[in-house]
């Protein structure tokens, strides 16, 4: 057993474990996380991909989680401009949904209730001569522009992760906590690396559980000290389909079911569509999209489009299952998505912080809450700093992405264009150190397929945590979808073969 004590020891290597760790670790705590499986392997690489507002809350009353979540869009795109942008949303007006009146005063509270700055407010939009209007059937007539933004969901949990590893913080991925024990005020956490079967513990301070719908399992049986709160856990799919439209904006479109769906623009080639809201209790691991509902995204995006959309179109689909904080609403999509923080335990012994819900808008806040809970145990903690704190790659302005490329293709004026801006919008400013001497694609290493090639896999093992070709091409890169079968068997072999060769600095 490791001699160090530990401030904050954290299970669970999502978008809110890992801004936690981020956070505590820049306040001059020692920070122990640790993930059973990657980095952001369930919830969190499963959203719809957006840092919104959330404007359908707004029909739920949720002033002050959509509030939260409007301040926080421009903070996180200025936190990280390489995998967060701007995004324009188009939401056409369907007869006998909601009326034109509603929509125009829902709109006004959502430019108006806070943290809009650069983002353009929203406007009416003529879908009969505007460009949007173009892919959608003829009835659809009249609509309304608004700004949110879009985000590699993935990333930013390893760009999180990779700060706080930076600053002192233990992440130790496919490490699986099998019991946590207290020990008068200290926490005792028995880990089993999943990778070699080696067996140790560690101690710590303060205990968070942040293992997102493994909540309640990992409270049952692995902590076992009984919570006061529940969660509800809400299966989420999505599609991706060839592009449907050329233009550069996403589309929100009403349901008769009250629910929404998102067409969004996604890796240049294709339209990402989702999601659906139902209520889940199937087994975690594995979680899939089932018939249903790719046919119920399909039929409910070619209530829209002129060109209808069918499950033989999908390519790629996910899906994934948040654990929302059980409010007793009775339909699945009005749950709320606002997060609740439970504390148990006392001054005289160790403590364990429960994180139940939250979206991935709002996690830097729900970092800063959480460490706000924590302080009177630790003294040593220091200030709140996140805010304005670029992540990993994002030091550069918020404006300034075409800035960046053109800068990368002067400095690599041999290596192909499409690369260089695919590693910019990944790595940011980190793309120098993605491509280290390299001068040419000869340079580059193994060719694993399309352009993925050796340099960047090994960076990725190096400073990242890449331990399987999944890890690589659907979580650190979206390059899976379109390399060939063949070729992810061949990366899939490769790491079989020589990850017990490589060895991570970063745990």
């Amino acid at each position: 057993m490791s001699n160090t004590i530990y401030d904050v020891a954290i299970i669970g290597g999502g978008v809110n474990g890992c801004g936690i760790a981020r956070d505590a670790a820049g306040r001059g705590l020692s920070v122990f996380l640790a993930e059973k499986d990657d980095l952001a392997n369930g919830t969190s690489s499963a959203s719809t991909k957006l840092i919104h507002g959330g404007l359908r809350y707004l029909e739920q009353y949720e002033f002050g989680l959509v509030r939260e979540s409007l301040r926080e869009r421009e903070v996180l795109w200025a936190m990280a401009p390489h995998i967060i942008q701007p995004l324009r949303f188009v939401l056409p007006h369907m007869k006998g949904l909601r009326p034109i009146w509603l929509i125009r005063l829902g709109l006004f509270l959502y430019d108006h209730m806070g943290g809009r700055d650069r983002l353009p407010a929203s406007h009416f939009v003529d879908l009969k001569i505007d460009p949007a209007g173009q892919p959608l059937r003829a009835e659809f007539t009249k609509g309304f522009e608004y700004s949110d933004c879009a985000v590699d969901d993935a990333r930013l949990v390893i760009l999180n992760a990779q700060d706080a590893a930076n600053r002192g913080a233990a992440i130790h991925t496919r490490t699986e906590v099998f019991a946590a024990t207290r020990d008068g005020n200290e926490w005792r956490l028995d880990l089993t690396n999943k990778l070699t079967g080696a067996s140790s513990s560690i101690r710590a301070r303060a205990l968070v559980n942040a293992t997102g719908p493994w909540i309640g399992d990992v409270v049952a049986k692995r902590i076992a000290v009984p919570s006061k709160a529940s969660i509800r856990m809400v299966k989420g799919s999505h599609i991706v389909v060839p592009h449907m439209f050329d233009h550069d904006k996403a589309y929100i479109f009403q349901n008769p079911d009250k629910r929404i769906i998102f067409a969004i623009p996604y890796q240049q080639d294709y339209t990402l569509i989702g999601t659906t809201d139902i209520d889940y209790s199937g087994r975690l691991e594995g979680v899939a999209a089932d018939a249903s509902e790719v046919a119920y995204l399909c039929q409910a995006v070619s209530e829209y489009f002129s060109k209808s959309v069918s499950p033989d179109d999908v390519v790629w689909s996910f899906s994934g299952v948040r654990p929302l904080y059980d409010d007793g609403k009775t339909a699945a999509q009005t749950a709320t998505r606002d997060y609740v923080l439970e504390l148990e335990g006392n001054q005289d012994e160790a403590f364990v912080l429960n994180v139940f819900g939250g979206k991935i808008t709002t996690y830097r806040n729900l970092a800063e809450e959480a460490l706000g809970k924590l302080k009177p145990w630790l003294a040593n903690m220091g200030a709140s700093w996140t805010a304005g704190a670029a992540l990993p790659g994002g030091d550069f302005p918020i404006d300034g992405r075409a800035a960046l490329v053109a800068g990368l293709i002067d400095q690599y004026p041999a290596m192909p264009r499409s690369l260089i801006n695919r590693l910019a919008h990944t790595y940011g400013t980190l793309t120098t150190k993605v491509l280290a001497d390299c001068k040419t694609e000869a340079d580059l290493g193994h060719h694993f397929g399309v352009q993925l090639y050796q340099r960047e896999v090994d960076y990725l093992i190096e400073t990242e945590w890449a331990r399987s070709a999944e890890d690589v091409l659907w979580r650190r890169t979206k390059l899976g979808l379109r390399m060939s079968a063949e070729e992810i068997s061949s990366l899939s072999s490769w790491f079989m073969e020589n990850i017990s060769d490589k060895k991570s600095h970063v745990g």
